[in-house]
């Protein structure tokens, strides 16, 4: 802690500032340092309703003496509404001014001033809003204390993160369908601040597919606790103090076989877990199997309890099938594709397979993910600003002649063009005859976006004249954007250059 100073008043003239964590109300779950800390005080601050009744004081009380000075804060509104001109956040803005005007006082006059804060002071508590009005101009400590996130996984008795899951705490005051995404995308979760936000989360933990492992926890070592099902709770009963956890999925047995099980095809997105959607990140959670083509299948995190299915990139009707016999059997099984698994990818072969009289009776979704060409567009500007169509050059699965045909529909349309697969070690024509193709149609300083393993360790991105396209840099993990006759390059002021297609396209 550093000197600080207050106007002329010297730090050492002032007195000290704590922000006291008192854990999460059982007096004994105080730490010795906080108990200590009150015992130096000369003031006590505490906040509390227009009621009077202060938690964070009543868990202190037998720590505190006759000589202590009390500074009860009181908030001027807390759930009801309030005429103030500014709304809520300006009466409350107001009251932590004054209120950390009153302790600067104390402060100035050479006083210690602890400040009371249930739970951790500085985990959604209201003693961080002293801290930062005063914090840069007293002397400060603040004592840490068990949060009421860590009390709710004691009294349930299980496990809140283990290994590499990913714990997110959440406020259930945020938006209904941003607590979905959220509750859907993550391991295990903690939401706070339940009270009269309760069915809005409880539709939320339903809509993530989550509800069925969510625990409830009221006033967690306090007096009144309770611990429920979440699912089994009266939305009428829940107080301010409560959390739903979401605990952890290690060691939790999955069912051998359900009565029915589902196939969702996810899309990875280009490369790793930054092009991951939310609902991918849950619905892959999920999944009791998962299967794949094996590189794909490396982007996903191991889950305990999961089991994955790896094969070959050429076995897609394969594949399909046996996602589809497992989730026959009562398995919930993620099929694992790049990119956006509706273009190029599983979700045709899925379907396809899925069509067939033995399982129509099997559900199946398809999550949309990145795809590649937007990936490379977002990488190189705005190339896709305007009209454009999306080309396989692989002949594996139709004749060349085939795509020929729409490469030059395509070209002689103006149509920006997203080619896909451009080219392979068994492939390497495919890409020279596309570029002697388009140069029947365009331009020959038509600009291309060259994008290799764009989001990946080998990301590559230049933009090439069409008539300098070089079919040797070109491979499977490439995709080429061939602009529109009014595709423009732009060099920026720092020498970057950036490609966009204008929205408006000129009148005949």
């Amino acid at each position: 802690m550093s000197d600080k100073v207050s106007g002329n008043v010297s730090a050492d003239a002032s007195g000290k500032l704590y922000g006291v964590g008192l854990g999460p109300g059982d007096p004994s779950l105080m730490t010795v340092r906080a108990v200590e800390v009150i015992a130096e005080a000369d003031v006590i601050a505490y906040h509390s309703a227009r009621h009077g009744r202060s938690i964070a004081r009543s868990i202190a009380a037998k720590h505190l003496r006759a000589d202590h000075v009390e500074e009860r804060l009181v908030y001027p509104v807390t759930t009801e509404t309030t005429d103030h001109p500014g709304g809520y956040k300006g009466a409350m803005e107001e009251f932590y001014a004054e209120a950390s005007a009153r302790l600067a006082v104390h402060l100035d006059a050479g006083r210690t001033v602890a400040v009371l804060a249930e739970g951790d002071p500085l985990f959604y508590g209201s003693y961080m809003h002293m801290h930062k009005r005063l914090a840069d101009r007293y002397d400060t400590e603040v004592i840490p204390g068990v949060t009421s996130v860590s009390a709710a996984a004691a009294r349930l008795g299980t496990p809140l993160a283990e290994g590499e899951e990913i714990l997110t705490i959440l406020p259930g005051t945020l938006p209904e369908d941003e607590l979905t995404a959220r509750l859907a995308a993550t391991d295990t979760a903690v939401v706070m601040k339940l009270g009269r936000t309760f069915p809005k989360v409880r539709r939320a933990m339903e809509g993530s597919g989550r509800l069925g492992e969510a625990r409830y926890v009221e006033r967690a070592t306090m007096d009144g606790e309770r611990v429920a099902e979440f699912a089994d709770v009266d939305a009428e009963s829940v107080p301010y103090f409560s959390v739903g956890v979401l605990p952890s999925r290690v060691d939790v047995e999955r069912p051998a076989t359900r009565e029915r099980g589902e196939v969702v095809v996810v899309g990875t997105g280009p490369a790793g877990p930054l092009w991951l959607t939310p609902e991918t990140r849950g619905a892959i959670a999920a999944a009791d199997d998962l299967v794949g083509y094996t590189t794909y299948l490396d982007r996903v995190p191991v889950r305990p309890g999961q089991v994955r299915h790896g094969s070959d990139n050429k076995v897609e009707s394969e594949r399909a099938e046996f996602a589809l016999d497992l989730a026959r059997r009562g398995r919930r099984v993620a099929v694992v594709s790049g990119g956006d698994p509706g273009i190029f990818a599983m979700a045709t072969a899925v379907l396809e397979v899925a069509a067939q009289p033995e399982y129509l009776d099997v559900p199946v979704r398809v999550l949309p993910g990145v795809t590649a060409a937007n990936a490379a567009a977002a990488r190189a500007g705005a190339p896709l600003g305007h009209d454009y169509a999306t080309v396989s050059l692989s002949d594996r699965l139709k004749p060349w002649e085939v795509i020929a045909e729409r490469l030059r529909a395509a070209a002689s349309a103006d149509l920006v063009l997203a080619l896909y697969n451009p080219g392979s070690q068994s492939r390497t024509w495919q890409v020279g005859k596309t570029r002697e193709l388009l140069l029947e149609h365009r331009a020959p300083d038509t600009p291309v976006v060259v994008a290799r393993d764009v989001g990946g360790s080998g990301e590559r991105v230049r933009i090439v004249r069409l008539a300098d396209l070089d079919p040797a840099e070109v491979d499977m993990r490439t995709v080429l954007l061939v602009g529109s006759s009014q595709t423009r390059v732009v060099r920026r002021g720092d020498g970057e250059e950036i490609v966009w297609t204008p929205r408006r396209y000129p009148e005949a």
